[in-house]
């Protein structure tokens, strides 16, 4: 009886695994989805010619109870659209296609039956056309990423409706109009009271900023809207968002006086309003204590002496104010601060005599006061870096003759990570040397660009150190496998530093790391050094085993073959 028993049981095993075996782990609409996305893309990873995507698995699909969840694909070289299918999915938890620029055409509005999506991340491809106003019924999003496409149009109101949402970035784009503002028929973004992140730079967004954009209780730390063709005054209503940290809105139209109550920032640790037409007096900071960088250059304030701000903001690194309308004495406090870098005021009309004094902090590497009005100097021992003079009347007496009078280096030595461990070892145009191992890899690549680093000197080895061990630790790669070269600010005042990543063994990552790390980037789960302030990266595609390269894209072998930007 018991051996009867046991056939019978070995029979429903058996019948059971067959009828998995055919009908599946993945739930047929999701299956559906998926195999007609396949269909519609080119270069999708080998393992999606396998039948089952939760049952084989595929690459970058997770799946939870026969129900896709994640579908994570960055920097995987795919070419094509992203059609309605996508909108099958409706138990998806996080979408990242992140760093594929051959996908393109427009967004599908379908995109809004994705109910449960947490994390939306398109960054770094090619769509085009306008932000579907279906994304604001994604209720539960805390994480939107639709930066650096081409994407134009306007903000739809529809995302004032994503109240959970704290990180959104529209950043490098095309989109064009105002800040929607929620009204009694229509939400806007002054509700998002969540969202610590409001990255909307390098656009074309026009009009005033409204001042009910913002308010008491708001989260912001993070308010980037440089890049722009923004008019009108600075709201007032800044002054109430106590936690933001870093405010750029440089590179506009603003104009009018900067708001008193600015200062009340006290947690600002970045203050970028240069390239606008901001009039009145230069605007009073004193009280930002937390305030390491700022620039005011290239407005229209009243002539006047340098404020008072000059001489008591210790914490400063930067100090820029160029284009500017100053005259009278530099005060030299400025110079002594413990980490003061720069201080940048050419083009006033500083005149007198020009002292540094004898307290010169440690960090000082350039001071730069091109074209004022500096009759005499007196030069200090304590000083033996940069200090740049030239068109002032003192080059034309006694220092005529002198280094401070002779045009400043465009071409300094910038930093890359020590390669002299490696010797002359060279490697194949496609692949690069891991100053880990000094083997030939193909290494992970891209762009790091910081939007609002608390430095602007280049020349201290230490922070790219810094930077480099906090990559690879942070990613869980192999200590000394990070290659950076070649940082400079770029013209939007960008950090841009060129990033390689080298795998742990070999000469390859795989698809999963290289997904992993996509993420890592795109999700802002890798976070740099507080110093280097908020960020965003661009990959370059990866050039993946198996796979060729023939008129400069890649090709893989599987996966419909296809080629990528």
């Amino acid at each position: 009886m018991a051996a009867l028993e046991f056939f019978f049981f070995f029979l429903v095993l058996l019948f059971s695994a067959g009828t998995q075996g055919i009908l599946g782990f993945t739930n047929p609409d999701d299956d559906r989805a998926l195999q007609s996305l396949k269909d519609q893309w080119k270069n999708t990873p080998p393992s999606w010619e396998k039948s089952d995507p939760c049952g084989t698995p595929w690459d970058g699909i997770t799946c939870n109870n026969s129900r896709v969840t994640a579908m994570g694909l960055s920097t995987m070289g795919l070419h094509g659209r992203l059609e309605a299918d996508i909108g099958e999915l409706t138990e998806l938890r996080s979408l990242d296609l992140s760093f594929n620029p051959g996908l393109t055409g427009s967004l599908t509005p379908n995109l809004g039956n994705l109910e449960k999506l947490n994390i939306l991340i398109l960054a770094g491809c090619g769509f085009t056309g306008q932000i579907p106003d279906e994304l604001g019924n994604l209720s539960e999003l805390t994480f939107l990423a639709l930066n650096s496409n081409n994407l134009t149009g306007p903000i739809p109101p529809s995302l004032g409706k994503l109240s959970n949402l704290y990180w959104l970035d529209l950043a490098n784009n095309k989109l064009s109009g105002s800040f929607p503002i929620s009204t009694s028929t229509s939400p806007g973004l002054d509700q998002l009271l969540k969202a610590k992140h409001f990255h909307f730079n390098k656009n074309q967004l026009s009009g005033s900023i409204p001042r009910n954009l913002f308010r008491s209780g708001m989260e912001l730390i993070h308010v980037l809207f440089d890049g722009n063709k923004l008019s009108g005054a600075i709201p007032d209503t800044l002054g109430l968002v106590q936690t933001l940290e870093v405010l750029r809105l440089d590179r506009n139209s603003l104009s009018g006086p900067v708001p008193s109550n600015l200062n009340k920032l006290t947690n600002v640790n970045e203050l970028n309003l240069a390239y606008n037409q901001l009039t009145g007096t230069v605007p009073n900071l004193t009280g930002m204590d937390h305030l390491s960088y700022v620039d005011l250059s290239n407005n229209s304030f009243e002539a006047s002496e340098a404020p008072a701000w000059f001489s008591t903001l210790t914490t400063l690194t930067t100090l820029i104010l160029e284009q500017g309308s100053l005259y009278g004495t530099v005060p030299q406090k400025v110079f002594s601060f413990p980490n003061i870098e720069q201080v940048k005021l050419k083009d006033n009309s500083f005149n007198d005599t020009f002292s540094m004094g004898d307290s010169i902090g440690g960090s000082l590497q350039l001071v730069d006061l091109q074209n004022n009005q500096i009759s005499s100097v007196t030069l200090s021992s304590g000083y033996t870096n940069s200090l740049v003079l030239v068109g002032n009347p003192v080059c034309n007496t006694s220092l005529s003759n002198t280094v401070y009078c002779q045009n400043p280096d465009e071409n300094p030595k910038t930093y890359a990570t020590n390669l002299a461990n490696c010797g002359n070892k060279f490697c194949s145009p496609d692949e690069k040397l891991n100053p880990q191992s000094c083997e030939c890899a193909y290494a992970y690549e891209g762009t790091l660009y910081f939007r609002g680093p608390s430095f602007r000197e280049l020349s201290d080895s230490n922070i790219f150190h810094s930077l480099e061990s906090s990559l690879w630790n942070k990613l869980n790669l192999t200590p000394g496998s990070v290659f950076l070269e070649n940082p400079f600010f770029n013209i939007n005042d960008y950090l841009q530093i060129q990033l390689a990543l080298f795998p742990p063994t070999g000469k390859y990552f795989n698809r999963s790391e290289v997904a992993r790390i996509g993420f890592a980037m795109s999700n802002q789960t890798y976070k740099p050094p507080p110093e280097f302030g908020p960020y965003y990266f661009i990959a370059s595609p990866y050039h993946f085993r198996g796979t060729t390269v023939q008129g400069g894209l890649y090709t893989s072998g599987g996966g419909g073959g296809g080629s990528c930007n």
